[in-house]
């Protein structure tokens, strides 16, 4: 076992939060800002390429391929579950939509006793993140770390579904981040001068100067040392070695929906009898750790055109070369280019 330094702050996963974190910790000067990845980094070309994410389910390396277990309501089907696997996490390999909840969403939050949630208290929040194409208005701002855009490439097909929604009534929405949700439009995306722009490239970049930041990846966090109600250790593993650091202040866990629960039960936190039955001490019994996910169904249908116009049809090569010397033409579409909420 191999003892490293002390850090105030420890994050756990360098995903759409942890980045966000080790930013914003690491400002102050003060703080020893740890943050540790499982996976690698962002170097490929297909992670900055917005149409390179089509390819990226394809790596393995940067992806944890998680499936569910069989689903009883869908005839025992297991689903498909990508997780982003290297720095920026998810933020690195989704399709770059910028969509935020709607009102009610955090309105709700609010009302069942989360002070500090409802939606014109958050709104304040999103504008700080965001630098907006567009400028700053009531609801965008333009000062932000999060770089978000206009598509620069649209599909036609793009335009006729939208132009189809509002044939059968629906309104057009330039803004689904605006007033109001409701209707069909282009996304904007969280890009930077047609690029990607994962929080890796919006909030950490920059930060990795800072010399009071560590960053470790191909770490792979194990479990939480805790003594008398606090965690005062991380163990983990990097490139097969066993690591322990020591924590002043607070570890921070952002490594997602999945990841960041199995940790905790891995240390003995969460339903007594599960961890008990795997022979995990129990530290706290809290039964809601690992239970009460909800997840959107994704139904994707294929449909074949009569028309030499979707994106199954282009010469790879003259996307990608387009792409590098232009930071246009398909190689900057996010794939899914329009939407609609009603």
């Amino acid at each position: 076992m191999a003892f490293g330094a002390t850090y105030d702050y420890v994050i756990i996963g360098a995903g759409s939060a942890g980045c966000v974190l080790a930013n914003r910790l690491s400002a102050n000067p003060q703080h020893r800002v740890l943050l540790l990845e499982a996976g690698g980094s962002d170097w490929h070309p297909f992670v900055h390429m917005p149409a390179g994410l089509a390819q990226l389910v394809r790596y393995k390396s940067m992806n944890w391929n998680y499936e569910t277990e069989p689903e009883p309501a869908l005839h025992g089907r297991r689903l498909y579950w990508p997780r982003g696997k290297l720095l920026g996490g998810s933020s690195s390999i989704n399709a770059m939509c910028y969509i935020r909840g709607h009102r009610s969403d955090y309105d709700h939050w609010a009302s069942l006793g989360n002070r500090g949630w409802g939606y014109n208290e958050v709104l304040p929040y999103f504008r700080r993140a965001e630098a907006n194409i567009r400028g700053s208005n009531t609801w965008h701002g333009d000062q932000g770390l999060l770089s978000v855009e206009d598509l620069r490439h649209t599909n036609p097909l793009s335009h006729v579904f939208i132009d189809a929604a509002a044939e059968a009534g629906y309104p057009r929405n330039p803004d689904f981040n605006g007033a109001s949700q409701r209707g069909f439009g282009f996304y904007q995306v969280t890009q930077k001068d047609g690029a990607r722009c994962s929080t890796a490239a919006g909030y950490l970049a920059d930060a990795l100067e800072r010399t009071n930041l560590s960053v470790e990846t191909h770490a792979q966090v194990e479990r939480l040392e805790i003594q008398h109600d606090r965690v005062v250790a991380v163990h983990y593993r990097h490139h097969g070695s066993s690591k322990r650091v020591e924590v002043a202040a607070e570890v921070l866990l952002s490594g997602g929906a999945i990841n960041s629960p199995q940790l905790l039960m891995l240390s003995g936190i969460g339903p007594a009898d599960h961890l008990r039955g795997l022979d995990i001490k129990v530290r706290a019994d809290l039964p809601g750790v690992g239970g009460n996910l909800q997840d959107h169904l994704d139904i994707c249908t294929l449909q074949r055109c009569t028309q030499n116009i979707t994106y199954d049809w282009p010469n790879e090569v003259m996307v990608a070369l387009t792409y590098v010397f232009t930071r246009g033409g398909i190689g900057a579409s996010n794939i899914a280019e329009a939407g609609g909420f009603a």
